[in-house]
């Protein structure tokens, strides 16, 4: 008896706060998905074939960079962090090809709210020259929704989003990729 008491108490609440979150919501319509994704509530989307966000970041070195400054040239923009592991698997790959392809491809890294000194080390361990951004607070990751690392984005010459890949990025991907932005290999 107590164990159908206990059932028939378990229905009756969980139908009672089912009511009052319809009643809630009864007064609006649903919040979009995008909406509880971006604390601005701003439904704007960054896609394939939209402009790329114009930022300015200091790098590494200290200097400010603007994604701007690289117009008129391929940039595969990444986001990462010291701590992910499939970022640190895909940078050599970044690396060589920032090498094969001279001043025609541009790499820029955009770090992950951490410290200079930090990311100085794993630039140094990788052997990294292309550009690394920090992105203290996390601003720009906001601005390009970026929702896991490592993230990236292949922008056109004149600006343009042509590809955006999340995830960690084989070689035969970034490959791939390279070709459709017009790199023979």
């Amino acid at each position: 008896m107590r164990r159908g008491f206990s059932l028939i108490a378990g229905v009756i609440a969980g139908v009672g706060i089912g009511m009052l979150v319809i009643g809630f919501l009864r007064g609006g319509d649903l919040p979009r998905i995008s909406e509880m994704l971006n604390e601005e509530g701003s439904t704007t989307t960054l896609a394939v074939d939209s402009p790329a966000p114009d930022f300015k970041l200091e790098s590494l070195s200290g200097e400010d960079v603007q994604l701007a400054d690289f117009r008129g040239q391929i940039v595969l923009l990444n986001f990462w962090a010291t701590w992910c592991g499939p970022c640190r698997l895909e940078m050599p790959a970044f690396q060589e090809r920032f090498e094969q392809y001279g001043g025609d491809l541009q790499i820029v890294a955009v770090n992950f709210d951490e410290p200079r000194g930090k990311v100085g080390v794993f630039a140094d361990e990788l052997g990294l020259t292309f550009e690394i951004l920090l992105d203290p607070g996390g601003e720009i990751q906001k601005l390009y929704q970026v929702r896991g690392y490592p993230t990236s984005y292949f922008v056109d010459a004149d600006g343009v989003v042509r590809v955006m890949h999340i995830g960690l990025m084989t070689e035969s991907q970034l490959d791939g990729y390279l070709a459709e932005m017009g790199f023979e290999g």
